[in-house]
């Protein structure tokens, strides 16, 4: 009998936890599937660069976990039961309600872009947490004339990649940025002055401490009464978790991120693991993990080491997840390196220039490389999972 693991959404988290999953528990007694709606991984951070009309390099599943033993099931999950252990999932092409048992879960179903509710952006604005959607844009901005206004409403990490990648790709355009605060508040000094310094250079227009209220078909407006013309809205704001988790019975916070211990344990439910965006698991002075690549993916370590850990019953060791730097792209030529505090508050120290372009696109293609190679490494088979007895949980020990 296996033990049966089914692991949500093969974004950055979910895929790495699979593979790190697989590595150390390639065995006939376990079973590993990774569910997610499109067969290719897709590189969430360089979405601004597809919207920018840049094509990227193709990387599907089925070559990635080839020979590693990981199922993938193509479909959207539509439904998960955390008493039945069922998960429902709905094929582009087949049937409509398959469900999946499991023994343990690890969700990493991650978020979406956020409107925030204000009027008009659902309908109007566009937006880049997805690869549709960075699709669709890329398509309207080849559309545009030469002249045309475009508006990123947003001034974080997000906003300001695709700001300066749509700039830089299309200098006929006429780009503005729109912040709630100043531009690059959160930075340190020498980060906010070359940020300003490549904004300007890039004739990107500012409106900073513009909170936009409304979006229209042509113009988007402030709170203090500014309308912008825009034939074009980047919505980038922040980002929403994936709805299904709020609809079960697990322990979530008000904005349906999971709740998690230091191993990514639900604290309500443990045969459930939550990872990346979908989960509230806190880092050093007790602060709540951004979400972010940078976040993400030591959290799949950790869920991955401990799920392997208590099925194998060895030491479950648990992962210090600080932060060391924020890295921004400012286009193909430009970037901004921040050092920060392991609680992610910005030093004085910064990389910038084509430096930092340099060191983003390693952090970037050492993402996806270790995405790309899921069981690199050697898997332990000296442990074995041991069945539970007929109506109790699993029971672990080391294998003699």
């Amino acid at each position: 009998m296996q033990h049966r693991i089914v692991v949500l959404g093969a974004g950055y988290t979910g895929a790495i936890a699979a593979g790190r999953l697989a590595r150390q528990l390639h065995r006939e007694d376990v079973a590993i599937t990774l569910v997610n709606p499109e067969p290719d991984f897709v590189e969430r951070v360089r979405l601004h660069q597809i919207a920018a009309g840049q094509e990227l390099r193709p990387r599907p599943f089925a070559e990635m976990f080839a020979g590693t033993g990981v199922r993938l099931r193509l479909g959207a999950v539509t439904a998960v039961d955390v008493d039945r252990r069922t998960v429902t999932v709905a094929a582009a092409n087949g049937p409509a309600g398959e469900q999946l048992e499991y023994d343990t879960l690890v969700y990493a179903l991650g978020s979406g872009w956020n409107d925030g509710g204000v009027p008009g952006a659902a309908e109007h604005a566009y937006e880049v947490s997805s690869r549709p959607g960075a699709l669709r844009l890329r398509d309207r901005l080849a559309a545009l004339g030469a002249g045309a206004p475009v508006v990123v409403v947003g001034g974080g990490l997000t906003g300001l990649e695709a700001a300066t990648e749509i700039a830089e790709a299309r200098p006929d355009l006429d780009v503005a940025l729109a912040v709630r605060g100043a531009l690059g508040d959160w930075l340190s000094e020498k980060g906010r002055a070359h940020l300003r310094k490549v904004v300007d250079g890039l004739g990107i227009t500012v409106h900073e401490h513009a909170a936009v209220d409304a979006v229209r078909a042509d113009r988007v407006t402030t709170a203090d009464g500014r309308a912008v013309p825009a034939e074009v809205t980047v919505w980038t704001t922040g980002f929403a978790v994936h709805p299904i988790a709020r609809a079960t019975a697990l322990e979530v916070t008000d904005r349906g991120q999971i709740v998690v211990d230091s191993t990514m344990r639900s604290v309500s439910h443990p045969d459930v693991y939550a990872v990346g965006d979908a989960a509230m698991a806190t880092g050093p002075g007790d602060k709540p993990l951004r979400m972010s690549c940078a976040s993400g993916v030591p959290m799949a370590w950790q869920a991955a080491d401990a799920i392997a850990a208590r099925l194998t019953g060895t030491e479950v060791r648990e992962i210090s997840i600080r932060y060391a730097q924020q890295c921004v792209s400012l286009g193909r030529k430009e970037g901004l390196i921040q050092f920060v505090t392991a609680d992610d508050r910005a030093v004085e120290k910064a990389l910038t220039g084509r430096v930092a372009a340099f060191y983003k696109e390693l952090i970037c293609k050492g993402a996806a490389w270790g995405v790309a190679h899921p069981t690199l490494g050697k898997p332990s088979r000296r442990q074995r999972v041991v069945r539970p007895e007929a109506g109790s949980r699993a029971r672990t020990e080391a294998a003699a």
